[in-house]
């Protein structure tokens, strides 16, 4: 978000970024306190700054606040909500506590979403989601920016090629899934080595598996950026094989790294790469199309850099943070213009 700001900045708008739960708390939460005056630092914060809209990034007391103030409401859907509260209740929130808590905490998102002025998802896939939910709601595509200097070729990693990259968590199964159809492709592909970089509570599920092939190796997770700058310059595909994913950071990191990709043709993925020009998607649970198309990059070099390339230019062009604050000043405008 501070780059964002910067950007905004550029174009004269004046900004002011905070953390929500440092102005505004309130019920349910854990010091009973907040419950009664957990506003007065919010209401102190909008007299000092009197904003003419404010943007937020997650559902809380103090979008709240905003609309008890009547101001202009942007809010920044970055996940499928309504998937992740489904898998919180039948994982995390099984108990009456916590499924009261996740009731209250919900009631407070969906008015937030009822009565914004706009909810920005991240991709135009989630876009759909959110209009199935509210259809009356207005909406536009926020795509997150990305600074493209932070990515550059740097030495440190040594990994044996030809060797395919994976970055991504294992946080959530129906994302992480997807992973155990490279069983087929570490099989059928024993001259290319496999590295994972990444962590999370389905790292085993997926380790037990994939570790009784020699060509696969588990890293853990990378300390970022400079690990992770490390490691993507020395692999020679990068691959998210996801189950599900909207606008997945590595994604644009990778082809800012000049690294052809190969992802599953999953949620927003399909938005954040150029299918044959940037790399190629893929069909999910499908490893004869992953092999195929991971075969054709290890072979053919010259591809390759292509489409590495191309990645670069096109996540510099669709994703610079400039771009994303200009694009967001014309829909606010627009907005207070129908208002």
């Amino acid at each position: 978000m501070r780059e964002f700001v910067n950007s905004l900045e550029k174009f004269g708008i004046q900004c002011e970024l905070v953390k929500d739960t440092n102005y505004s708390r309130g019920f349910p939460g854990k010091n009973p306190k907040d419950w009664f005056f957990g506003n007065k630092e919010f209401k102190k914060l909008i007299n000092d700054t009197k904003p003419d809209a404010v943007f937020i990034d997650r559902q809380s007391h103090f979008g709240l606040g905003v609309l008890k103030a009547k101001i202009p409401l942007f809010v920044l859907l970055r996940g499928h909500y309504w998937s992740e509260i489904d898998f919180a209740k039948k994982t995390l929130y099984k108990g009456l506590l916590m499924r009261i808590v996740i009731w209250l905490r919900n009631r407070i998102s969906e008015k937030i979403f009822r009565d914004a002025t706009m909810v920005l998802p991240i991709c135009k896939y989630l876009e759909e989601i959110v209009k199935q939910h509210y259809p009356n709601q207005t909406t536009d595509v926020f795509f997150e920016g990305i600074n493209s200097s932070h990515w550059y070729h740097t030495e440190g990693m040594k990994l044996k090629h030809p060797c395919v990259g994976l970055l991504q968590d294992a946080n959530w199964w129906g994302k992480t899934k997807e992973m155990l159809t490279l069983k087929k492709v570490l099989e059928m592909m024993p001259d290319v080595n496999f590295y994972w970089a990444g962590d999370g509570p389905y790292r085993d599920h997926i380790i037990t598996e994939l570790n009784k092939f020699s060509n696969f190796k588990w890293l853990g997770r990378l300390d970022y950026p400079d690990k992770v700058r490390e490691y993507l310059s020395e692999i020679d595909v990068y691959a998210l094989i996801s189950g599900m994913d909207l606008a997945p950071l590595t994604l644009k990191e990778a082809q800012l790294m000049e690294k052809p990709v190969v992802a599953t043709n999953v949620g927003g993925i399909p938005e954040m790469m150029q299918d044959k020009k940037t790399g190629f998607l893929v069909n999910e649970g499908d490893s004869q199309d992953l092999i195929d198309k991971l075969s054709v990059l290890i072979s053919d070099k010259i591809m390759a850099d292509k489409m590495g390339k191309e990645g670069r230019k096109f996540v510099e062009e669709v994703f610079a943070w400039d771009k994303i604050a200009r694009n967001f000043l014309d829909v606010i405008r627009s907005s207070v213009a129908k208002a």
